[in-house]
């Protein structure tokens, strides 16, 4: 026969609730602890202060895009101004060019005429001739 004897099933219980108990007092044991207690306080310390950057640098990035976006605004505003000037001097410069065009084919046209006039000139005499 075995001179050990295996613990029962209120035995094994009893004992994993006494080290429960056990393990629960010595956690309220150390929640009461001066220098726990003092590292909490420095730790909350620090995470207010990261806190406190972090709503800083969220501010500081908001106004970087406000300041961005008025800026793009003014760009478009500019660049749409230049298209409207580029586009008149456009405008101008085929209307110039549309007259230069019409005059130079009233000029062709009266050469053209005058030729046509010398020939049958020039033929009328002929026969005359």
């Amino acid at each position: 026969m075995s001179l050990f004897k295996e613990p029962g099933v209120r035995e094994r219980q009893s004992t994993s609730l006494e080290v429960k108990k056990a393990m629960l007092e010595k956690f309220r044991a150390s929640m009461n602890d001066p220098a726990l207690l003092e590292k909490q306080a420095e730790r909350a310390v620090i995470v207010e202060a990261r806190t406190k950057r972090q709503a800083e640098r969220d501010a500081q990035k908001e106004a970087q895009k406000l300041v961005a976006a008025e800026k793009a605004r003014v760009e478009a505003l500019a660049a749409a101004e230049q298209k409207l000037v580029a586009d008149a001097e456009r405008a101008k410069f085929a209307a110039v060019e549309a007259e230069q065009k019409l005059a130079l084919l009233a000029e062709q046209k009266a050469d053209r005429d005058a030729r046509y006039a010398a020939r049958k000139a020039a033929k009328k005499q002929r026969r005359k001739g």
